[in-house]
């Protein structure tokens, strides 16, 4: 895969926490990322489960261009087109479509794709990536399992999302196979909706710190 990919990769290494977001209107965008650069955690993937996504990616790229900012929940390749046309960085899917992670590939667009088993893996690896999200982790077994599918493959790393929160976040940190986690705790529709943005802002805040020290200790 391409330079952009790891180096994408490599920057949510260093933040360690990506906010999986679903936004009901594009309005919503700035105000969300705003708060989120002020709690110092910018990256932001944006769901494909709203109408509003591929426009509140825009605007996140255009007026926030700190704000590292993918589409999360990917399941067609018009969906790819609509993230590339809006200025997504990087594809994140729930499962492994070939056709979506092809079509990704042959574009040079970064793509993240769900696995949680050995096939899954091995479809990963045939195209040049090792970098893959790990769904739904705590469903799929969490850190026990990670260890168990990570061993015969020691080059693979997991953003690992699913049942992922404070209480457990950093057991999943700890772990070498894993790079990053993916959470939606700290930005739930209800704040967006109610435009907690004060609150999401906090949550934010507390997360990066909680990260911030475990990796101290």
């Amino acid at each position: 895969m391409n330079q952009e990919y790891a180096r994408i990769a490599d920057r949510f290494g260093e933040i360690g926490i990506i906010p999986v977001i679903k936004l009901s209107s594009p309005g919503q965008a700035l105000p969300l990322a705003d708060a989120l650069l002020d709690a110092g955690l910018p990256a932001a993937e944006i769901t494909f489960r709203s109408d509003a996504a591929a426009e509140a990616i825009r605007r996140i790229r255009r007026d926030r261009p700190d704000m590292l900012c993918g589409a999360g929940t990917v399941l067609s390749r018009e969906q790819v087109d609509a993230a590339r046309d809006a200025g997504a960085q990087f594809v994140v899917a729930p499962g492994f479509n070939p056709t979506v992670v092809d079509y990704c590939i042959d574009l040079g667009m970064p793509v993240y794709p769900g696995v949680n088993n050995p096939m899954g893996i091995e479809f990963a690896l045939e195209r040049g990536l090792s970098i893959l999200k790990f769904f739904p982790a705590e469903a799929s077994g969490g850190i026990p399992m990670i260890k168990a599918i990570s061993a015969p493959y020691g080059d693979v790393r997991f953003i690992a999302t699913g049942g992922i929160g404070p209480g457990n976040i950093l057991s999943y940190l700890a772990s070498d196979a894993v790079i990053a986690c993916g959470g939606s705790w700290i930005v739930k529709p209800s704040l967006i909706e109610a435009e907690a943005f004060d609150e999401i802002r906090d949550l934010s805040a507390e997360a990066v710190s909680l990260i911030r020290e475990g990796r101290r200790s």
